[in-house]
């Protein structure tokens, strides 16, 4: 057996098959490259579904880590350190918002922003105890818990955990009229993707994230936008909802603001919202940690200089450009997407989109599948216009094939 052979026997053997990963196994990693035990370099053009946006093993980040680590990594929130306040802080201020209660997983924060505008829905709004109701999207992706999946519509994430959460509705993603016909008086939050990844990165139609901002505030109904994948420099903007001059009630993020080296989310929002908790009420002993603190306060830095919203901004339009020559030549039927990030809708003709990234792997470029036809691309923000050219290249090649 060959190395890759045996590492992904191990796997196969002694872990839960909750993945189907492509058959590559990475071992050392750098910028937008990553290198397999074997020796093969492939272009990431994944980047850990946003976590990534910085590159891997950014220099920057990882030595604020290693600073970190000489000092102290954990206290619990029992506790005060000395990183903790500057990282509220800052996080707060990039978002213009006043409080920030962190977690660590992505899931864990759309969780805290549930148990928020709940109870911000009893204490503030009045909603009478147990009757408050979330809408959301379809097509959402906000995490795997039971909660989150009890109001999901993928099947594949969906089924088979039972039973589910009551509290939610389910509304058409980018349908404002039906959003407005779903508000009612016990409603205390609207949960939108401002862009849905894991649908196949779909962006709503212009207007829509201001209706649903106009319409939340007329009826004093909690906005909030999980930007866990499309925030931090992703689209070309610090979040996306900037795109529409929209600022929600309630930032939910992750993955990249760990910078893809711990796991780091948030729940960021003002004073009146947050401050409905109580001490014991929510919590995570590692949430808000020295370590995860300490990277997600370079993180933050970085974010600051507006070079990397630059970086995606100029490359997203030169990736939508390149993609758009693709569409209705027989191989590619749609591209969507904003800043570096696309979804490819492959013609059925040239094989699933899980063919199509097996392809691509095999030429030295990683991306991923969803929904069946769909491809994903999102490179580091740090990715060279020659490397994304490269791995454009590839895209081509395989659909020639």
């Amino acid at each position: 057996m060959t190395s890759t052979e045996r590492s992904i026997a191990a796997a196969e053997a002694h872990s839960a098959h909750n993945y189907h990963p492509l058959p590559v196994v990475v071992a050392t990693a750098e910028g937008a490259w990553v290198t397999d035990v074997a020796g093969r370099r492939y272009l990431d053009m994944l980047a850990g579904y946003s976590a990534l946006n910085f590159g891997h093993g950014n220099r920057r980040l990882l030595d604020a880590a290693r600073a970190q680590l000489e000092r102290v990594t954990l206290t619990s929130r029992a506790f005060h350190h000395d990183r903790f306040g500057d990282f509220c802080t800052q996080l707060a201020a990039l978002c213009g918002m006043e409080l920030v209660l962190p977690m660590n997983t992505g899931a864990e924060a759309v969780e805290t922003a549930v148990k928020t505008a709940r109870k911000w829905g009893y204490q503030v709004k009045g909603v009478p105890d147990g009757r408050a109701k979330i809408i959301v999207a379809d097509h959402n992706f906000h995490g795997r818990t039971t909660t989150i999946v009890s109001f999901s519509t993928d099947p594949e994430a969906r089924a088979g955990f039972g039973p589910y959460t009551p509290g939610f509705e389910i509304v058409p993603y980018g349908d404002l009229a039906a959003l407005e016909a779903a508000l009612d008086d016990h409603t205390v939050a609207v949960l939108l993707e401002p862009i849905q990844g894991e649908a196949g990165v779909l962006v709503p139609p212009p207007g829509y994230l201001a209706g649903v901002r106009e319409l939340t505030r007329s009826r004093n109904v909690l906005f909030i936008a999980d930007e866990i994948q499309s925030g931090l420099g992703r689209t070309g903007r610090t979040f996306a909802c900037e795109h529409e001059d929209v600022v929600p009630d309630m930032y939910v993020l992750g993955k990249a603001l760990g910078g893809g080296v711990v796991p780091v989310s948030a729940v960021v929002s003002s004073r009146e919202v947050l401050g409905v908790f109580a001490p014991g009420e929510h919590g995570s002993t590692f949430g808000g940690n020295p370590l995860a603190c300490a990277v997600a306060l370079e993180v933050l830095a970085m974010l600051r200089t507006g070079e990397f919203q630059q970086q995606a901004t100029e490359l997203g339009e030169h990736l939508h450009s390149e993609l758009g020559l693709l569409v209705g030549g027989g191989a590619v039927d749609a591209v969507r997407g904003r800043g570096l990030w696309a979804g490819v809708d492959i013609n059925p003709s040239r094989g699933t989109g899980r063919q199509i990234s097996e392809r691509l792997m095999a030429r030295g470029v990683l991306a991923k599948d969803t929904h069946g036809a769909t491809i994903r691309l999102a490179p580091p923000l740090v990715i060279s216009k020659e490397d994304l050219d490269w791995g454009l290249d590839q895209l081509r090649g395989v659909l020639e094939e």
